[in-house]
């Protein structure tokens, strides 16, 4: 009878996110990741099958939770609220390895290698968008915003902001939470 792991797969996934969005997947290697996880070389196959699997399932996980936040931002807060509050709440986690998002970093990293990874945050990226165009549709019908925009658009402008609010997080002498107010006013006026 084989022997149950006696490890937490979850919690594994979580460090390797951790790693994995901190130092991208190029520089994570399978040693880096058997030190994190405190795994031995067989156990890591046995349990992930290969550093691309392991990293897309901490893919996964960290859009899964992102998905998570805003949806309950926007349940707690509203549309409107939710995509105000957002872009502050995302720089100031001071827990997250990294500002910067680890799915464009991804994107960024593995697009011109062509790698089916950069297809995969893409994917996220693309599933996210259509979250906040969603969000924009229901302040639309709520009447929060005037409905002569197009909600696609609004997301598509919304996410770019978003995205480059937090690659500047991780500049030095960038205030971005000042950037963060601005992309909050700016909605308030749409």
């Amino acid at each position: 009878m084989p022997r149950k792991p006696s490890y937490d797969r979850e919690d594994l996934i979580e460090r390797a996110r951790d790693l994995f969005w901190q130092r991208g997947w190029a520089g994570t290697s399978l040693k880096d990741l058997e030190a994190s996880l405190q795994m031995k070389p067989g156990s890591f196959y046995a349990a992930f099958g290969s550093k691309d699997a392991l990293f897309e399932l901490a893919l996964d996980r960290y859009a899964a939770d992102g998905s998570e936040r805003m949806k309950t931002l926007a349940r707690d807060e509203g549309p409107l609220p939710a995509l105000q509050k957002f872009p502050c709440m995302v720089i100031s986690n001071d827990t997250a390895p990294a500002k910067a998002c680890m799915l464009s970093k991804t994107l960024l990293e593995l697009q011109a290698h062509r790698h089916p990874l950069a297809q995969k945050a893409n994917a996220h990226l693309l599933k996210m968008e259509q979250m906040f165009a969603e969000l924009f549709s229901q302040a639309q019908a709520v009447g929060d915003i005037s409905t002569e925009h197009d909600p696609r658009s609004l997301a598509r402008r919304y996410q770019s902001d978003v995205l480059g609010l937090r690659v500047s997080a991780e500049r030095e002498g960038v205030d971005a939470a000042a950037i963060a107010g601005e992309i909050a006013d700016g909605l308030a006026r749409l």
